[in-house]
């Protein structure tokens, strides 16, 4: 099947997209590649096939989960060596940890300084 489009980021919706592209760009290593008062982006380098970028959102609420009443929506899974290492950087840095941990040994389940879900995965 030949591609009509290529997924070339994801956008986060948040009240303070500053505060939220550092947040990612101290746990991925990756640059901020772009910005303007109300959208940040940050990846390998500008020109990357994939950008991780930050909307304002003047009004965002944050999911809640585990909660039947609502949804995560999404979330991002990032890829780590070692977990207790990676979950030490993530509290360092403003993430939350949450209660419920459905596979601690292979997965954690964090919120970052938006109140985003996102997984730490070996």
């Amino acid at each position: 099947m030949s591609a009509v489009a290529k997924l070339s980021g994801v956008a986060l919706e948040c009240r303070e997209p500053a505060v939220l592209a550092e947040f990612y760009a101290r746990l991925t290593g990756w640059a901020v590649v772009f910005t303007d008062p109300d959208w940040i982006s940050i990846g390998a380098d500008a020109n990357a096939g994939f950008h991780l970028s930050f909307q304002r959102a003047p009004g965002h609420q944050p999911p809640s989960w585990p909660d039947p009443a609502s949804s995560m929506q999404f979330h991002l899974h990032l890829r780590v060596e070692n977990l207790d290492e990676a979950e030490s950087m993530v509290l360092a840095l403003g993430g939350t940890k949450l209660g419920h941990q459905p596979d601690p040994a292979h997965s954690r389940v964090f919120t970052d300084p938006a109140g985003h879900p996102f997984c730490l995965c070996v």
